[in-house]
């Protein structure tokens, strides 16, 4: 008779073990090319540091333009496929990683998305995040230049683990998070861009960041994944004005909530933090949010109130 083992975790099969992040938190010039080239060096770094799977900052090509409305910014969109996604590719394939990169996207004339491109380890493109939540506030006037993202909440198998992308705005859902953790992702990445208006830091500032990072350590541990949010850096008037000066502080956190790494407030940084992605499934069977959600309840979800 044979005999039978038990399955204890030390005999489970490992799909997936240690992979080490790197977010790229920059400062932002005039030059969308300028920009290019150096995001382009720095995710070569974070590759030769180490790096398997490499996040940027949203629309990392140029300064934050949506502090106005200005038509000539709709010249910096181009297609996916285009120039920049297939240089993109390339160096994935070249340097072996994972990458997430936040995109500009012409898809026909009149109609423009904030977009993640997701690009596998061999170059593959395997996908697009299209920013589904669009603000319009003061200085984060994005209605004028986005249309809301119609490919939904989506998470992608790659070679270095099952990932999803939301975008800034989003980071303040928890369905959004919520959505793609239900659909595999071990990490959920958040390109960002966001800061302090320079008249609101003194009064508003230390709440305004750490309501940021609380809601974004809180997808976390109510999903039990990593959550990877990368910020830029520097104070940006691209069309004179106040303008927004960005607080950085790109950051790692652990299924516990728990902050793995984070970067500084004022300098450009490649961010590295080695996450063992095992710890997703111990989350998930010791603290079991997925499993106790009552989904026959939640229909009021999908109303705008209930009155």
């Amino acid at each position: 008779m044979a005999r039978q083992h038990s399955m204890t975790p030390k005999s489970r099969k490992k799909k997936f073990g240690p992979v080490v992040l790197g977010l790229i938190q920059s400062r932002c010039s005039a030059d969308p090319a300028d920009n290019f080239a150096r995001t382009v060096r720095r995710i070569a770094q974070a590759a030769r540091d180490g790096a398997q799977i490499v996040c940027t900052q949203e629309l990392f090509r140029s300064q934050y333009f949506c502090q106005t409305e200005n038509h000539d910014y709709f010249k910096l969109a181009e297609p996916i496929p285009g120039p920049s996604s297939t240089a993109l590719q390339q160096l994935a394939r070249r340097h072996k990683i994972v990458l997430i990169a936040s995109l500009f996207e012409k898809r026909a004339a009149g109609v423009y998305h904030n977009t993640a491109t997701v690009i596998d380890a061999d170059g593959r493109l395997l996908g697009l995040y299209r920013k589904m939540h669009v603000p319009d506030d003061p200085l984060y006037l994005e209605k004028f230049y986005f249309t809301p993202g119609d490919l939904g909440f989506r998470a992608w198998p790659t070679r270095r683990g099952t990932i999803g992308v939301c975008i800034c705005w989003d980071q303040w859902y928890p369905e959004a998070a919520r959505l793609t953790a239900l659909q595999g992702a071990a990490i959920l990445f958040y390109p960002t861009a966001i800061g302090w208006h320079p008249s609101e830091k003194a009064g508003h500032g230390v709440n305004q960041h750490a309501a940021w990072e609380t809601i974004q350590r809180s997808h976390a541990v109510a999903n039990g994944c990593f959550v990877a949010v990368v910020n830029r850096v520097g104070l940006e008037r691209p069309d004179g004005g106040e303008g927004l000066e960005f607080w950085g502080r790109s950051f790692v956190a652990a299924p516990s909530g728990q902050i793995l790494a984070r970067a500084g407030a004022k300098r450009e940084e490649v961010l590295l933090a080695a996450v063992d992605l095992n710890e997703v499934d111990v989350a998930r069977t010791h603290w079991p949010f997925l499993r106790d959600r009552r989904i026959d309840a939640y229909g009021g979800l999908t109303q705008r109130w209930i009155d």
